[in-house]
């Protein structure tokens, strides 16, 4: 593992070269709590040109030399799937005017470098130059505090969701279906999302 890592922002077709890339480090990441996401090369591979299709998404990168270790994406919330925007909709609020922060993976020997505030900090900086947004959202999946395969030294990141300055909404559930590495066939999983304003003058749709 070298010092000499670097973090490099991405958008639209220029994410394109690192598709394979992205691909492996979900799929590696996305396998542990709570997640547990059992992916597929080819399925990444094309989930991931939503990004390379969007023109104002963003791609953090954390590179050691040539290799990537970590990433951290987004793009405008009315760019993403139906399943995203409804919970928005339903409470009021414009999804033109959230960008969705979607994930970051960072692979563990590079975890608590700093590495993932800079995830944060990139893709809010992106939000905020081009424009538009009120709010910087991201979502976690919520599993049960007895699941089978929670690990006994599992420690949500709440904590440091909170310290970025995200606020957890419960009302704003969405679902999203995939298959568990213990499982056969793939299951819903509601996602809850968290919210940052982007500026001060941002409200909630109850604030209005």
């Amino acid at each position: 593992m070298s010092e000499a890592i670097t973090v490099k922002t991405l958008s639209g077709p220029e994410i394109g070269k690192y598709i394979p890339d992205l691909a492996r480090l979900r799929i590696e990441v996305f396998r542990d709590f709570p997640y547990l996401y059992d992916g597929t090369t080819e399925y990444e591979e094309r989930y991931l040109q939503t990004y390379v299709e969007s023109p104002e998404s963003v791609v953090v990168l954390a590179l050691d030399g040539e290799r990537a270790i970590g990433a951290s994406t987004g793009l405008p919330m009315e760019d993403e799937t139906p399943e995203f925007k409804r919970p928005f909709l339903e409470h009021g609020y414009d999804p033109a005017r959230i960008f969705y922060c979607a994930e970051s993976v960072l692979l563990k020997d590079y975890r608590g470098r700093g590495i993932y505030k800079r995830f944060f900090e990139g893709r809010e900086g992106h939000a905020r130059r081009l424009g538009r947004f009120d709010y910087c959202s991201f979502c976690c999946v919520q599993r049960p505090d007895d699941h089978p395969l929670r690990p006994a030294d599992y420690v949500p990141l709440d904590a440091i969701w909170t310290r970025f300055g995200y606020v957890k909404h419960p009302e704003l559930v969405a679902t999203y279906a995939w298959k568990d590495v213990d499982q056969a066939e793939e299951t819903e999983k509601p996602m809850v999302f968290w919210l940052k304003p982007l500026t001060i003058k941002a409200t909630s749709p109850t604030e209005r």
